[in-house]
């Protein structure tokens, strides 16, 4: 089994998402009703966190240009 290499940061994290979905008429639909997320502002031990609050519809879609 391949090992797989864990994420450290958010860029990190969206370029993996974007990486995996690319080319594959992708798109990925969230509907939040009153949802409250705490991002953490790094991986690792003691991290600050930043308070969203979401309602409503968050579409993520993807394109390749290159193709």
């Amino acid at each position: 089994m391949a090992e797989v290499e864990e994420t450290t940061t958010w860029p990190e994290l969206a370029i993996g998402l974007y990486d995996k979905l690319t080319g594959r008429g992708a798109e990925i639909t969230y509907d939040f009703e009153d949802f409250d997320l705490f991002v953490p502002s790094k991986a690792g031990e003691d991290p600050e966190y930043a308070h969203w609050k979401m309602d409503g519809v968050l579409k993520i879609r993807t394109k390749d240009n290159g193709s």
